[in-house]
């Protein structure tokens, strides 16, 4: 049997001496394996003229079966849509206020410009980076993980809540209708690739100018410089924030009233009295690492200023103890998950055994969580608003609901059902109030973080 050594074009790494190509017999045995009987020749005229494999592979014991009836639901009204963007933890975030708002104001609906908050995060990850790419100026722009990380994406439109609690608590936040949508908000792509590529090049001359000795003075006017240009970019796409606005809205008793304030001032009105990561905790479920822990992800933020991202591991009971009393007490949970594994989009119904391809293909793709998050198979994707539980005669859950943000016409009329038993195997995060954390949950929370890197293999 043929062996062979690759080396990389950079550093040491080879395969083991031990390492063989498939020869002759090899491939012959592989061969032989693939039996061309009628059943065979039969799927494979059905598979290959078909390219939507879910149509094959539908469990049809499961249809029918698991309902969008819920024993406890938060009051929620309204579903909001993201279009073509990442900014569903944006959109959670404020998912999560808007009742209170509605209840507030007494009006029937209401959303928040998404647009406003948008600008201002991706200025503030474009400050960001630049700061990052001086701090790291010394350091080998390819063999640095850190630095590739870096310039791998400077500004991207995703994130977590603490990203909205940094921004909205420096900017604030605006009413929908102040600054409304446009199509490079909605549509994120081509403003996002322009300025990566104006970053990146920013980037470059901060590495060039501090390779030839520049000063620290020096760096920053020319950080400086290039701001303007980023917020140039993001006013003609965006639109300019306002510093001050007149909001105008109908109650529902049908009076008309307006108010006149700062998007600081109306974010202060507007969110409850404890809102902050003193009391509201990001819990998360990771097998691959120690339960009862805190984990601080480096970097990972939006403002200088701001809080990374923080979490406490906890092991699924003891999360989904802590959510059901938060909706049993009518709050919502911003949370994110895995969305897109075994969720059946047309009936909004997410299982784990919704699709069953191992039976169509004859073949073992069984992986715990642990395994999939480390092979990557798995990982956090999709943030929504967790606000229903179904239980059974001993109040223990059966299935639970989300509420998405991308629109009305997604899953069942804007919502998803998902089962106990992908909860186990998909849910990642929540944030919830730790009021309704266990005292062992609480005394983790009083530990020391463990400090993880930004590019970590579960972030």
């Amino acid at each position: 049997m043929k062996r062979f050594i690759l080396t990389l074009a950079v550093g040491a790494m080879t395969l083991p001496l031990s390492a063989q190509s498939i020869d002759k017999d090899d491939l012959a045995k592989i061969r032989d394996s693939f039996k061309k009987d009628a059943a065979t020749t039969a799927l494979q005229n059905a598979i290959s003229g078909n390219k939507n494999l879910k149509s094959f592979v539908l469990n049809r014991d499961l249809q029918g079966k698991i309902d969008h009836y819920f024993k406890y639901r938060v009051d929620v009204k309204g579903i909001t849509d993201q279009q073509s963007s990442g900014r569903c933890w944006m959109f959670t975030s404020m998912n999560v206020l808007r009742p209170s708002v509605m209840e507030k104001f007494n009006i029937n609906s209401f959303d928040f410009s998404h647009n406003y908050n948008f600008f201002w995060d991706m200025f503030e990850k474009s400050n960001l980076f630049l700061e990052n790419v001086i701090a790291t100026a010394d350091r080998d722009i390819f063999l640095d993980r850190d630095v590739s990380f870096y310039f791998s994406s400077p500004v991207g439109d995703g994130g977590v809540w603490n990203l909205f609690y940094n921004i909205a608590g420096k900017y604030g936040v605006v009413p929908q209708s102040v600054m409304p949508e446009t199509e490079h908000s909605n549509n994120t792509s081509q403003m996002r690739g322009i300025l990566n590529e104006r970053l990146r090049a920013g980037g470059y001359e901060l590495r060039e100018l501090a390779a030839a000795g520049a000063g620290s003075k020096e760096l920053e006017a020319r950080k400086l410089e290039i701001m303007k240009e980023v917020y140039r970019i993001l006013a003609l796409c965006l639109g300019e924030p306002p510093v001050e606005f007149t909001w105008r809205y109908q109650t529902a008793d049908g009076e008309v009233k307006s108010l006149t304030t700062t998007p600081q001032d109306f974010y202060k009105s507007i969110i409850p009295a404890d809102y902050s990561p003193e009391n509201y905790i990001m819990i998360m479920n990771d097998p691959t690492r120690e339960y009862y822990k805190v984990y601080d992800i480096a970097n990972y933020r939006n403002t200088i200023e701001g809080i990374n991202w923080v979490y406490l591991n906890l092991p699924n009971e003891e999360i989904k103890t802590a959510a059901i009393a938060s909706i049993k007490a009518n709050e919502g949970m911003y949370t994110s998950c895995d969305v897109g594994k075994q969720f059946n989009s047309a009936e909004g119904i997410a299982d784990p055994d919704m699709y069953d391809y191992e039976s169509l293909f004859g073949i073992d793709l069984s992986m715990d969580k642990k395994a999939r998050i480390l092979t990557r198979q798995s990982g956090s994707a999709h943030a929504m608003v967790l606000i229903a539980v179904d239980t059974d005669e001993n109040d223990r859950p059966v299935k639970w609901e989300f509420e998405n943000s991308w629109g009305p016409s997604a899953g069942h009329n804007g919502y998803i059902t998902f089962t106990d038993k992908w909860f186990d195997e998909y849910m990642f995060r929540i944030v919830i109030n730790r009021k309704y954390l266990s005292e062992k949950a609480l005394k983790a929370l009083k530990t020391k973080p463990v400090e993880l890197p930004a590019w970590d293999y579960m972030f």
